[in-house]
Formats: C-alpha cells, sequence, structure tokens
C-alpha cells in the first residue's frame, strides 16, 4: 500500500491538515468500522453472553500483546490502561510514594505525570531543562540525583517541543528506577522500553486509537506492590476470607475493565500499523521544521529529534490555533508557553505542512 493509499484510510484528512496527534490521533476507517460493528451486535443482542464475555478477554491479550510489540516487550510485562496519567498512578501508589521520598523530574513534563507525583506529596528535585539544548539534559539530571532518589520521573519525548530526554543513560548511570511518560513516543518514534522499570502508553495519541486506551509496562512486576486492584487483576479472591492472589504478570496491574468496543478499535488500529512509518514521520518532521523556518518563523524544537514541531506564531498562538482551524490546520498551543505545536505523522503529506505554513 503506497503512502497516498495508507493517507485514504482516515476521513479526516479528506479535509483538514491534522497535524495534532500529540494531543489524539486521527481515527482510520477500520478503527471506526470495528467499533461500529461491535455496537451494532451489542444493540441487537446485548453485552452479555459467554461468547461475548471470553471474546473480551480474548481480545484484551490479543490488544496486551499489540501493546508489547509497540515498546519491544513481553506481553505479560503489559497492564492495560486508560491513559499515562492512569499507568503514573499504578506505579506511583505501588512504590507507595509519601512525603519525604525524593524523586527527580523536570519542568517539561506535562501533568500528567507530575499531578500523580504531587498528589503523593513526594519531594520533587525538579530539572530546569526549558530553553536549555538536549545535549545538556543527562548531565543536568544527573547532578540532581542524591542516596536519597527513590524515583525519576521523566517523558520519553517532551510534549512541549520534542527534545528527547536521556532516560536509559540516566537509569545506566545512576542505577535509580525510571518511571517514562510514553505519551509522546511510543506509535511516532521507534521506541524499545525493555531496560526502563516503568514505561507509559497513550494508545489514543500516535497509535490512532480510540478514547481511554493505553498500557503500563512494568519490567519487574512482582517488584511494585498491586494498590489499584480490580476485578481483572485478582487470579482469585476470598470474599468471605478477605484475601486474594494476583495475576501473573503486569496483568495484576489491570485497573478495571477498558470498554469493550474501545478495544475493539483498538486492535484494528494496532493491526493496520504501516511499516517505515517511523522513517516516514520523522521525514515529514524535518520538512516541517524547514518550511516553518524558510517562512521566517522561529522554530524552537531541535532538528533530529522527534516528531514534535514547536514554533512561536507571529501572533498571539491562541488565536492563530484558531485561525488555523478555521482553515481546516488542526494545531495546538501549548499552555504557560507562546508556543504553537505541530505534531507530525505518518499520514501527514506535504499538502498538510504546505497548508500549514500558508496558513501561518
Amino acid at each position: 500500500m503506497t503512502w497516498a493509499e495508507q493517507r485514504a484510510r482516515f476521513p479526516v484528512l479528506d479535509k483538514h491538515a491534522y497535524l495534532n496527534a500529540g494531543s489524539v490521533g486521527p481515527l482510520a476507517r477500520e478503527t471506526l468500522d470495528a467499533m461500529a460493528t461491535l455496537r451494532a451486535w451489542e444493540a441487537e443482542n446485548g453485552r452479555m453472553g459467554l461468547a461475548y464475555f471470553e471474546e473480551m478477554i480474548a481480545r484484551r491479550e490479543r490488544v496486551r500483546a499489540l501493546l508489547g510489540a509497540q515498546v519491544a516487550v513481553s506481553a505479560d510485562r503489559i497492564a492495560l490502561t486508560s491513559s499515562t496519567t492512569q499507568g503514573a498512578q499504578i506505579v506511583i501508589v505501588g512504590l507507595d510514594l509519601r512525603p519525604g521520598d525524593e524523586v527527580v523530574t523536570t519542568d517539561m513534563e506535562h501533568f500528567g505525570l507530575t499531578g500523580p507525583l504531587l498528589g503523593a506529596g513526594a519531594d520533587l528535585r525538579i530539572a530546569q531543562l526549558r530553553e536549555r539544548p538536549a545535549a545538556d539534559f543527562l548531565d543536568i539530571l544527573r547532578t540532581l540525583v542524591t542516596p536519597r532518589t527513590r524515583l525519576i520521573a521523566l517523558s520519553a519525548v517532551s510534549w512541549l517541543d520534542g527534545k528527547l530526554m536521556p532516560w536509559r543513560e540516566l537509569r545506566e548511570a545512576t542505577g535509580v528506577p525510571v518511571l517514562v511518560d510514553g505519551a509522546q513516543s511510543v506509535g511516532a518514534i521507534e521506541v524499545d522500553a525493555s531496560a526502563a522499570d516503568f514505561y507509559t502508553i497513550s494508545a489514543q495519541k500516535w497509535l490512532c486509537g480510540p478514547d481511554g486506551c493505553g498500557g503500563l509496562y512494568v519490567r519487574d512486576p512482582e517488584a511494585l506492590q498491586p494498590r489499584l486492584v480490580s476485578y481483572p487483576s485478582a487470579e482469585s479472591y476470598d470474599i468471605a476470607a478477605g484475601t486474594w492472589e494476583p495475576k501473573a504478570g503486569a496483568r495484576r496491574f489491570d485497573p478495571g475493565f477498558a470498554p469493550a468496543n474501545s478495544l475493539a478499535g483498538l486492535e484494528a488500529a494496532l493491526t493496520h500499523l504501516p511499516d517505515g512509518r517511523f522513517e516516514r514521520a520523522l521525514e515529514l518532521a524535518a520538512r516541517c521544521r524547514d518550511l516553518l523556518l524558510d517562512a521566517g518563523l522561529e522554530v524552537i524544537s531541535e532538528p533530529n529529534q522527534s516528531t514534535l514541531v514547536s514554533f512561536r506564531p507571529r501572533a498571539n498562538p491562541t488565536e492563530t490555533v484558531a485561525a488555523l482551524y478555521e482553515q481546516g490546520v488542526l494545531v495546538r498551543d501549548l499552555p504557560a508557553t507562546d508556543y504553537v505545536r505541530a505534531a507530525v505523522g505518518w499520514w501527514n503529506d506535504e499538502s498538510d505542512l504546505q497548508r500549514l505554513v500558508a496558513g501561518l
């Protein structure tokens, strides 16, 4: 299938230059059809029955394996979650972080990661990385790690400007467990999460899945306490005795049942990902960056990083995004900055990038 044919799978691209997968990705026809087909069946037959339940469980395991393949780990190390935030919460409560526990993080994180850390009351040592080149990150972060540091929590790719974070090097240099926010990496760039202790997945972004889907990689499930215990996380239980046994592997961290039709859509999305998508996305992001520079815009994102391209528009960022939307160009402004961010995916093409620049 050519890239033009791949692009044609996404109805939104018939009308819009969709450059906002950093928030939510476009939905392909296969994804929409899978969700609609299951909903239609449920409407006629009900959401019950042994066959229905067995297929839901089987689908969960297929999706678990597909998510594991996206981050180069085995399915038994993947928990099914609703978001990166929920994945972070599972880790933070499982580690029993509390006031007095030191966590090293950065000033470039999304609140989806920082919020759960703040909720735990942990003592945050925050690396000031904004406006610093990516080459400086490792040295700055290493200076903040002390013998009291229990966790390093940071993104794989900064949601603000697409810079890559040196989480592997930091883990190797310090030996401190690392929780990686993979929201802007999984599905956008090639990922091998196996060296991380914990790695979150937001499936509604670059993987083009439905809302409320995601995953969490846990390298050593038995070393993390399951605190958000739910029905699908239990192998067995005895209500009268007040006891339970967790499932093997990361399944013990499944915090609940995702909607069946969302899982059906996610399975379809993960099944139809094309080869060569990472290389194409990076090439298009580089092209986007060059076009913005040629147009005289100040580009914040460094070259050769990821698929996020942030820049300073000539006008107010919020007004710029609204004006672009009216022209069919979907980007976003970033809170507490004067940036506009374009999220470039493998489904985009030159016409999308030209529409962005022309709209500006």
